[in-house]
């Protein structure tokens, strides 16, 4: 009886092979070799290293590809080992590998389809670590507390991935929850991932600070933008920054800093605002918030082009009240739902815990086939 579950799994197993050379080509991994071995002969030219951008600039790139191939060779190893589990079990009709190998045969369909949404992310920012920031809409404490939920929902999404949740700028709300925030979250495509969440997310529950127990409902938008480096093409002037400084305090009201190390720009002509409190000194949050703004810009001028792209199209929608892209419902029953893929799961605590794959995935494999909601 074994032997056959056991046959059942090694022509599963072989069946794969197509998918396998599919997920070589897609991933390009001939490719990434190539360059990897290109950008390791670029180190040994003379003067390289004095040119500190170039190097690294050389080892961030040559960090990533050798990631893909790591990964793309884990896969191959995964297989190759549950083959010889299969041969083993046949040879020896022993039942007790067959745990063993249905654990395997699990992780490895879960790795397979990771690889495979590794491939839909082609945009030329995918790569990028990703800028996100909270704002509470109207509705005061309950909002707030809404967007706090929310903030609470991606670090702990990001933490999940072994990505590095940075907090750059945070603003308390009145009595609970927060009013604004921004953070970065860094790791290889987490740009590509999050681009999704751009937008007005919808919450409907009773609400704890209202003493007659009603139900009511509120809104936070997320913005959603990656992380570009010092090098991109955007202009800025200096007669076009209004520069402000203020005391940072951190999240719960908690102090950072006694002194005016905080910096918020204002880009006059784009009226974009951004700000960071997060380093110590007031130097050094210039530099973070310059890059943030930097970032914007160049959103804003891909977005002007908007014909000529298709990295941020998935990302056009304006943030306004009305125009949610996803609704949780905590009463009177249990509801996450993604408007503009349909996709959702019942299980809020799990979702709001940071289980939000679903959505991603749903989202990445809908806009690649051009099944999205408009």
């Amino acid at each position: 009886m074994a032997v056959i579950e056991y046959d059942e799994y090694k022509q599963k197993l072989l069946a794969m092979e197509e998918t396998y050379k599919n997920l070589h080509k897609a991933l390009g991994i001939d490719a990434a070799k190539a360059e990897i071995e290109r950008l390791q002969k670029e180190t040994e030219e003379d003067g390289f290293w004095n040119d500190i951008a170039r190097a690294q600039k050389n080892q961030q790139m040559t960090k990533q590809l050798q990631n893909k191939v790591r990964r793309h060779q884990k896969l191959v190893t995964e297989r190759e080992d549950l083959l010889a589990l299969v041969e083993m079990g046949i040879e020896e009709d022993d039942e007790s590998l067959l745990e063993e190998l249905k654990s395997g045969y699990a992780t490895l369909e879960k790795d397979v389809e990771d690889a495979r949404l590794a491939t839909l992310l082609s945009g030329e920012y995918d790569n990028s670590n990703a800028i996100l920031q909270f704002h509470a809409g109207a509705g005061g404490t309950e909002a707030q507390d809404w967007t706090q939920m929310l903030y609470r929902m991606y670090m702990h999404w990001a933490e999940s991935h072994g990505f590095n949740f940075k907090m750059v700028d945070y603003l308390d709300g009145d009595e609970a929850g927060l009013k604004s925030a921004t953070v970065v979250i860094e790791g290889e495509n987490a740009y590509g991932y999050l681009k999704c969440e751009n937008g007005v997310h919808r919450l409907v529950r009773v609400s704890p600070f209202d003493a007659s127990g009603r139900r009511q409902t509120s809104f936070a938008a997320l913005e959603v933008t990656p992380e570009i480096d010092d090098g991109a093409d955007v202009d800025i002037r200096a007669e076009d920054l209004r520069v402000d400084t203020y005391r940072a305090s951190g999240a719960g009201g908690q102090h950072v800093n006694k002194t005016e190390s905080a910096v918020r720009i204002t880009h006059i002509p784009t009226g974009v605002v951004v700000a960071s409190q997060q380093e110590r000194s007031q130097i050094q949050n210039r530099e973070v918030a310059m890059r943030m703004l930097r970032s914007k810009l160049v959103e804003i001028k891909l977005q002007q082009h908007a014909d000529k792209i298709s990295d941020l199209k998935g990302v056009q929608m304006k943030i306004e009240w009305g125009s949610q892209i996803r609704s949780y419902v905590f009463m009177p029953y249990t509801l996450a739902k993604d408007h503009r893929t349909g996709f959702e799961n019942g299980n809020i605590q799990a979702v709001m815990d940071g289980e939000i794959d679903g959505f991603i995935n749903a989202y990445l494999t809908q806009s690649a086939n051009g099944e999205l909601k408009k």
